[in-house]
C-alpha cells in the first residue's frame, strides 16, 4: 500500500451527491479527491436509468420548496457551462383522491410558496393530455415547472467540471476504513491511504457499512422500473403531450412516470419493493410478477399502457429513513466527517443544490439552508 498526498476533502461515492459535492468543493479551489468503489455511470447504486423527476410543489412537505428552487437554477448553470442539456420541463401531474396526500400536499406547497398551479378535473386532463383517462374522484395538480433529468448525463457533467478545476477522481477503489486523529481524517483503500482535513460520505447504500459507531435506521430497498412500449400510440407519449406524473394510487403510495424516452415509456411504483440486509447481494433480475403491481396501480390513469409490453426493465437501489426525509449532518464523534443524504428516493432532483451546501458545510461550517430537519438527531429526541 502506497501514502498519497493529503488533501483538503475527500468525497467518498460519485453518484449524484457525491458527485455535485467534488463539483462544488474544486469551484472553489478546494483540492479534492472523489473516491468510487465502482467505475463510472454503473448501475448498481441511485443515480441511473435516463431519467429523473424534478418538480416544484413538494407534496411531501413545503420546507423541500426553496430547495428545489435552488437546484433548478443550478441545473440550469451546469447546463451553461457544460454546454449539454440535463432537465427537460414538460409539466407534472400530481394526481389522486382531493384529500390524499399527493393532492392535498402540493396544494399546500403551491399556496404556501405562491407557486404557479392549476387544479383539472378528469376531463380537462383528458383534453389535454389524451393519454390520461382518470377514473372515479380523481383529481389532479399540475405543476408547470415540473419534468425530468437526465441523471447520467448530470453526474458526469459534475465530474467532468470537477476534474476541470482541479479535483482528483479515483474509480474502482473502493474505501475500507477510516479514522479521525486530531483535525485529519484517513481514509483506507486497498491501494492507498490518503489524508484530508474533512470527509463526505456520499455512498449511498454502502453509508451504513461506512457510519462506523453509529445506528442509524436506514434501510436498503430494492426498487424495480420499467419501459412500456405502447403499440400505435407513440404521440399520446411525446412529450409535448405526456407529463411527468405522480399518482397515489392508495393511501400514502404512489406510481410515477415519464413521457416516452428513447428506452421507452418509464414508469415505477414508489417504495414498493422488498427491503435487503446487504446492498452487494441485491437479487437484480427482474421477473414478469414483478410488473403486475405497477400495471394494477396505472390501469385507472392510463388504462393503455397499463397493458403495454414492457421494452426494458432494471432494478436500482433507495435507502430509505423512516420519515423518508434526507441525511446531512456531521457524524456526532467526529466533527471533519459529513454524512450525506440517504435520499429515500426522492433526492436526485436535489443533487445539484445540496451539491452546493454541503460544501458551504465543508468549507464555512454554515449554509444558507435549514438543515434541522435532516439532523440524525431527531431519532434521538
Amino acid at each position: 500500500m502506497t501514502q498519497r498526498r493529503s488533501y483538503d476533502a475527500i468525497v467518498v461515492g460519485l453518484g449524484a451527491m457525491g458527485s455535485a459535492t467534488l463539483f462544488h468543493l474544486a469551484r472553489r479551489g478546494v483540492r479534492a479527491l472523489g473516491l468510487e468503489q465502482f467505475g463510472p455511470e454503473h448501475t448498481l447504486g441511485s443515480s441511473h436509468g435516463d431519467s429523473r423527476i424534478i418538480r416544484e410543489t413538494y407534496f411531501e412537505h413545503p420546507l423541500y420548496v426553496p430547495l428545489v428552487q435552488r437546484a433548478h437554477e443550478l441545473w440550469r448553470e451546469l447546463e451553461g457551462v457544460s454546454g449539454k442539456s440535463l432537465m427537460k420541463i414538460v409539466g407534472g401531474l400530481m394526481i389522486g383522491p382531493a384529500e390524499g396526500m399527493v393532492v392535498s400536499g402540493t396544494l399546500r406547497s403551491a399556496r404556501e410558496h405562491r407557486l404557479p398551479h392549476e387544479v383539472l378535473t378528469p376531463r380537462e386532463i383528458r383534453e389535454r393530455f389524451p393519454a390520461f383517462r382518470l377514473q372515479g374522484n380523481l383529481v389532479a395538480v399540475l405543476d408547470p415547472r415540473a419534468g425530468y433529468l437526465d441523471p447520467e448525463a448530470c453526474n458526469r457533467e459534475h465530474l467532468a467540471g470537477a476534474v476541470a478545476a482541479g479535483a482528483e477522481t479515483h474509480f474502482g477503489e473502493a474505501v475500507l476504513d477510516w479514522s479521525t486523529s486530531g483535525d485529519e481524517v484517513r481514509v483506507e483503500t486497498r491501494s492507498s491511504t490518503y489524508a484530508a482535513d474533512r470527509l463526505v460520505l456520499a455512498a449511498g447504500a454502502w453509508n451504513q457499512k461506512l457510519l462506523r459507531g453509529l445506528e442509524l435506521p436506514l434501510s436498503t430497498e430494492r426498487q424495480s422500473v420499467f419501459w412500456f412500449d405502447p403499440v400505435g400510440s407513440d404521440a399520446l407519449y411525446d412529450a409535448n403531450q405526456f407529463p411527468i406524473y405522480a399518482y397515489e394510487f392508495k393511501a400514502g403510495t404512489i406510481c410515477y412516470g415519464f413521457p416516452r424516452l428513447p428506452r421507452g415509456v418509464k414508469a415505477s411504483v414508489m417504495h414498493d419493493g422488498p427491503i435487503v440486509s446487504d446492498p452487494e447481494r441485491v437479487d437484480r433480475q427482474i421477473r414478469d410478477e414483478d410488473v403486475e403491481p405497477l400495471r394494477a396501480a396505472l390501469q385507472p390513469v392510463l388504462p393503455e399502457l397499463s397493458t403495454a409490453p414492457v421494452r426494458e426493465a432494471a432494478v436500482c437501489l433507495f435507502t430509505n429513513t423512516p420519515d423518508h426525509d434526507f441525511i446531512i449532518d456531521f457524524h456526532p464523534q467526529h466533527p471533519q466527517v459529513l454524512m450525506s443524504s440517504p435520499c429515500s428516493g426522492h433526492g436526485f432532483k436535489f443533487a445539484s443544490a445540496i451539491g452546493e451546501l454541503q460544501a458551504d458545510l465543508i468549507t464555512s461550517g454554515r449554509t444558507a439552508f435549514d438543515l434541522s430537519p435532516f439532523r440524525i438527531d431527531r431519532w434521538r429526541r
